[in-house]
Parts: C-alpha cells; structure tokens; sequence
C-alpha cells in the first residue's frame, strides 16, 4: 500500500462524515474547511483558489466523492512527501471529524478510553482491506487481537471470536466495520480483558510496533564518539533509523543512526568491561553498542538487519509487507480450496458414502493436529516472550544497581576530593604562616647582626677607653713621683742653711721652677684623665645599650624559632630556666668577631700595638663576654685598673 492509499483511507471517513444526508455529496463550503485542514496537517502550502477554479462550473450544488477526488489527488496528494509531516496528527483529524458523528461508546463499558478508540482506529486502517466501504475481515481480526493478547502475556482464546462470526455470518462473509470493531471491543465480545490498564499498556506497545514502525525498542549501552565513556540510553529502531534517548519517555532525544543501504552490523568482542557488543557502520561513523545478554544481542542484530532489508527493497513499513504475505497465504489457500472442493464434487459422485467418512475423519484429524501445532507455537513464543521481559527487568535491575554503586563510588570520590582540597590549602595556609616566620627570622637575624656589630664596636671603644685610662693613670703616678722626688729634694735643700743656699743660689732658684712645672704637668694629667673617665662611662653606657639590644632581638630570635603553642608559655617558659643557661644566646658572636676581624684586617694592613691588643683581646672574647659584659665593668671603681 502506496503513501497515497494510506492516506486515503482517512479521508475517506472525514468526507463521509460530511456526507449528512448519506447522498455521496458535499458542499463546497465544508470541502473547502475539510481542505484547508489537510493542507495544514499535511504542511502544503495553502492555495485557497484552487478549489474555486476546479469547480467553477459548479458553482451552487454540491461535490461528490468522485468529483472530489481529482481535485484532491491534484493539489493535495501529489504534493505530499513521506516524512514531512505527522502521520498520527493527520489521523488525529480524521478521527475527531468522523467520531462525533459515528462512533456511540457502549454503555457501561470502561474498557475503551478515548484515547484507546483512536489507536484501535489506526490499526483498523492499516489491517482494513483496499476496498470500500472499509471492512477488515476475521482473520486480520484474530491477528491484531492475538498481537495485544501476546503484549499482554495472555493466552489466546478464540472462542469469543468463534461465537460473534457464528451468531453473524455476515462477519464472516463480508467483514466487519470499523465502527462495529470498537463496538465489540468495548463490550468485551472479541477479548476477555480483567484490566483496562495492563489492556491500555498492551495496546500502546501494538500500536508503536504496526503503526509507527517500530521494529524494537529497549536500553543498550552505547559508546560515546567525543568523550569515549559509555551511557546507557533508550533506542528505538524503525526501517530508516535507529534513534537513541535518554529514557523511555523520548523527551529527551541525543540522536540517531540513519541506515541506508551501505550500512553494515557487525559483532564485536568483549572488551572495557562490556559484554555482548556490536557495531553498526555508516558511511561516516561506526557506533558501538552493548546489549543486556546474547539474546538481547542477536534480537537487535536481526531487527538491524531487517530494517536494512526492508531499506534495500525500498519498503518502509514491516507490518505490511506481513499483511500483503497473509494475503497471499489466504489467496493460495483459498485457490487449494476451491481446487480440493471441485476435485470432491467431481469424485463424490464415483465414490460410496463408506469411502468418505475415513477421508473426513483424517482430514479432522490433520486439522486437529494442525490447531495444536499452532497452539503450542503460540505457547512457545509467549513463553520465550515471558522470558524475555523477565531477562530485561533482572538486567535492568542489575544496571541500576551498578549505577547505584557507580554514584555512592562518585560521591566518595567527591568526598576525598573535598579533603584533599581542605588539606591542601591547609597545608598552604601552613607553609605562608612558614614563610613568613622565615621572613621573620631573616629580618631577625639581621638586626641581630647589627645588634652584634653594634655591641662589638662598643666593646672595641671601651678597651680603648680603658687602655687611654691607663696610660694616662701611669703617666700620672710617674709624674707623682716625679713630683714627689722633686718636693723631697726641695725640703733637703731647705734644711742644709742658708749658707749653702748663698753658695748655690744659682741652683736654689732652678729648683722651685722644675717643681712648678712637674706640679702643672700633674694636674694637666689630672684633668686629661678626668675626661678619659668620662669617655670611659660614655662607652660603657653605648656599651650597656648595645648589649641590651642583642638581648632584646636574640629573645626575639628564640622565639621565632620555637613557637609557643596555646597553653605551652608556661612550660616554655619554666623549662628555659630549669633547662637553659643563663650566658647562651641563640647565635654566637664568634661568627661575627671574625667578620669584624677580617674587616678590620683589610681597613688596617699594618697593625700597631694596639691593635695587636685588641686581635688578642677578641681571641677571648664570647657571646656570654659579649651580652653581659657592662655588669664586670660596673663592678670596678671608676679609673681603676
């Protein structure tokens, strides 16, 4: 059946429902409604004046079915191409057209929804024979109610069927109606059904299956062309295409696989943790699928390769290329009749009643035996069906549960993700506080450094300061007793008479002047060492304030290398006076006494007795020397030695 049967068959019921007074003729107001309509369902673009051109020489009566129809093959049919528009929508009209005027729900029946009348209508259309008035006959009848009996994984009884085309033999004769099917499957006359809902289920998976094509559906495993992971999806195989989606509800649709003829289906092996894997290959791709278990494999496998099949005859639609074989089957068998029915009238007459009955009996007995076969065929492929769905429902719960345990795996990860980022930036928190106590501890150290050098050159003054004392307290106390020795030669002198002093007047007069100036000699030393005393204590001073401040940036120094934890300054505390001594510092000075050393080594090439003092001086000389050195140097008396 062309594209163009099909669609006539739907049309047919919408012009005859316009067809009030059942005269065969419609006006030409409705026509151009019925008109419009079509060209809208079916997208041809509108030509409102068409109709008027073709009938303008009719202009007031009404249009026949004949008179319509080239108008109709004209401008609407043989613009219409297969793909373009909505098949169910363009039944979805012709039905609501129709319906209200021919179909009368059966009283008390909740059997059949609307929505179920609809679909039972579709499949009428497509099993009814290309005749009209449109009639399907029993055996299409007792084929579509075995296909929503096997959908619903009842066992067929054709006893009700049997009793109907008994009680009407015009069923049998000529047909039934599709007005006359609904009414009888509304009231339960063709199929024993005890629930509208699992009836309503079956007759939705019939009617995907006959009226959109669709060869098999289910879940598979596909491998992804971009990120190569693989995703459970919903596939849908129809003659041209296999689409995929999300879930089974086709909200959602990722894609699909156009098949033509250079396609190719291919088994794979195992491999990435998926089993019972195939390929389909276009001319551009190759897709790579996974099924539930072998049979789910090789039932995909044949309905590929039928699609591709029906692709490479130029067919678009399985089920009818069925019906058209049981046409067939039904024609042949009907010729063997009525060969075998004239071969028995011409032998009746040469043959005794006795000869008969055997012949009868065993042709009752092939018939029986025949019926049984198909019984337990029938038994066969509900069973297998029955398996099937049971299969399909353990693997499904089998890859939910695997997609349970793959989130809980992804939310642990997550979760160690989550803590290794906590313990990573708390690691960074840790090494800035780090770097910064080293910044610390540099700048520490450097102004310790110059604390150090600070208290060095300090010291270095003092014992000049101290070595200037000294010298001028010798100078002093040589002068002294120069002084000394002159006084007592004065007083000597004085004592010997005045005789002597006539004789040595000259002498006598030289003598208190020597005094006089050994007396000045004194007391300019006097005064010299006075302020050599004050300078003394200007450097202890300088000395006591450097020392104070190598003390101060070696605490800070100490402390920077042992932070004190919350609750732990005491114990620090405590265990540094029990622990530590009292004269050790964080840093010795020896380290810095060379530098200075080397310093001044270079700044003075040839060194004088002092410095030679002052080398030998630092030689002793330690960090305790160094920090607590005012207190000895208080302990002496000023301008002592």
């Amino acid at each position: 059946m062309d594209l163009k049967s099909e669609l006539l068959k739907s049309i047919w019921y919408a012009f005859t429902s316009l067809d009030v007074e059942k005269c065969g003729k419609v006006s030409k107001s409705q026509l151009k409604v019925l008109s419009h309509n079509l060209y809208t369902v079916l997208k041809i673009p509108h030509d409102p004046v068409a109709l008027e051109e073709h009938f303008q020489d009719d202009d007031d009566g009404p249009v026949s079915n004949h008179g319509y129809m080239p108008y109709l093959n004209k401008y609407i049919l043989d613009k219409v191409k297969e793909g373009t528009y909505d098949k169910e929508r363009f039944d979805d009209l012709c039905w609501m057209m129709t319906m209200k005027k021919n179909y009368k729900a059966v009283p008390g029946a909740a059997l059949l929804s609307e929505r179920d009348c609809f679909k039972l209508f579709c499949l009428f259309n497509l099993l009814s024979e290309d005749r009209y008035p449109l009639v399907m006959i029993p055996e299409e009848v007792e084929y579509l109610i075995k296909k929503i009996s096997a959908a619903m994984s009842q066992e067929w009884d054709g006893k009700p069927l049997e009793d109907l085309i008994s009680q009407d033999a015009a069923v049998q004769e000529e047909g039934m109606s599709v007005w006359c099917f609904l009414e009888h499957m509304g009231a339960g006359r063709l199929l024993r059904v005890t629930s509208a809902e699992a009836f309503s289920l079956a007759l939705d998976d019939v009617f995907l299956e006959m009226y959109h094509n669709v060869l098999k559906r289910g879940y598979m495993w596909k491998k992804g062309h971009v990120r190569r992971n693989w995703t459970e999806r919903w596939f849908v195989l129809k003659p041209s295409s296999l689409a995929y989606y999300v879930s089974e509800d086709l909200k959602d649709k990722r894609g699909d696989v156009q098949l033509d003829r250079s396609c190719v289906v291919e088994p794979l092996p195992d491999r990435e943790g998926k089993r019972c894997m195939f390929c389909v290959k276009t001319h551009s791709k190759t897709y790579e699928m996974s099924a539930s278990d072998q049979r789910q494999k090789v039932e995909w496998t044949q309905a590929i390769q039928t699609a591709l099949r029906l692709q490479s005859e130029g067919k678009s639609s399985f089920h009818h290329e069925l019906k058209l074989k049981r046409r067939v089957q039904r024609q042949s068998s009907q010729r063997e009749r009525s060969r075998s029915s004239r071969s028995s009238c011409s032998s009746r007459s040469s043959q005794s009643d006795d000869s008969n009955v055997p012949k009868m009996e065993k042709t009752e007995k092939e018939k029986d035996r025949q019926d049984l076969e198909i019984e337990s065929i029938i038994q066969h492929a509900r069973e297998l069906e029955i398996r099937r769905r049971e299969a399909e429902e353990r693997e499904r719960r089998r890859q939910r549960e695997v997609q349970i345990e793959l989130e809980r795996q992804l939310k642990e990860a997550e979760m160690l993700r989550d803590s290794m980022q906590a313990e990573m930036q708390e690691k960074e928190r840790k090494a800035e506080q780090q770097k910064k106590r080293i910044q610390e501890l540099e700048l520490t150290q450097r102004k310790l450094e110059a604390a150090l050098n600070m208290e060095i050159q300090a010291r270095l003054e003092e014992e000049r300061a101290r070595q200037e004392l000294e010298r001028l307290l010798q100078a002093e106390e040589e002068k002294r007793k120069q002084f000394q020795l002159l006084q007592e030669q004065q007083k000597a002198m004085q004592g010997r008479g005045p005789a002597r002093d006539t004789d040595d007047g000259g002498t006598g007069e030289g003598a208190p002047s020597a005094l006089d100036s050994a007396s000045q000699e004194l007391q300019h030393l006097q005064a010299s060492r006075q302020r050599s005393h004050q300078r003394l204590e200007e450097v202890q001073e300088k000395l006591r304030n450097a020392s104070q401040h190598v003390r101060h940036w070696n605490v800070q120094l100490n402390r920077l290398m042992t932070p004190i934890t919350p609750g732990g300054r005491m114990q620090s505390h405590l265990s540094s006076r029990q622990m530590c001594p009292k004269k050790e510092v964080a840093l010795a000075s020896n380290e810095f006494v060379s530098k200075f050393k080397g310093r001044a080594d270079r700044s003075s090439p040839k060194p004088d007795d002092d410095d030679v003092q002052l080398e030998e001086q630092l030689e002793w000389m330690e960090p305790a020397n160094l920090s607590d050195g005012s207190d000895d140097s208080q302990e002496k008396p000023n301008g002592q030695m």
